[in-house]
């Protein structure tokens, strides 16, 4: 018979450890970067009316 056994990698078996990762010295909470996109919206479209 064969053996089928199913062997995991060496490890945490592909879980990650988010305290290990990398930490930005810039953290941006997402109400600011949608803030920031509807600034952008906005300011395009102010442009497109006055520049035609």
């Amino acid at each position: 018979m064969a053996d089928n056994k199913v062997q995991m990698p060496a490890g945490f078996g592909g879980l990650t450890r988010f305290s290990e990762e990398y930490d930005s010295k810039i953290k941006l909470k997402p109400v600011h970067v949608i803030a920031f996109i509807i600034l952008i919206v906005v300011f395009r479209i102010v442009l497109s009316i006055f520049y035609n």
